[in-house]
């Protein structure tokens, strides 16, 4: 497998919630790194993108999925919006 450094989708990059409590950074290797809190990488994983939906695979088994509306991400009953 190729590991080109061009992002396959448009949503790579930061993502945190208004309170900044929750950061999910979406990396460009299909791979996910969430912190909540002061909790640095409290979720990691796998993701794959299609068109505006994406799933998860938590590193511990957990999957969940979310939609991309708007440049605002919609997983697991969060909102998240995109780090400038």
């Amino acid at each position: 497998m190729s590991k080109s450094t061009t992002p396959s989708h448009p949503y790579v990059g930061m993502w945190v919630t208004r309170d900044g409590y929750i950061r999910h950074e979406l990396l460009p290797h299909d791979r996910y790194d969430e912190a909540r809190g002061q909790r640095h990488s409290a979720y990691q994983g796998r993701y794959r993108v299609t068109g505006n939906h994406i799933d998860y695979w938590d590193d511990t088994g957990f999957t969940a999925d979310g939609e991309f509306r708007d440049d605002v991400l919609y997983h697991a009953g969060m909102i998240l919006y995109r780090e400038r």
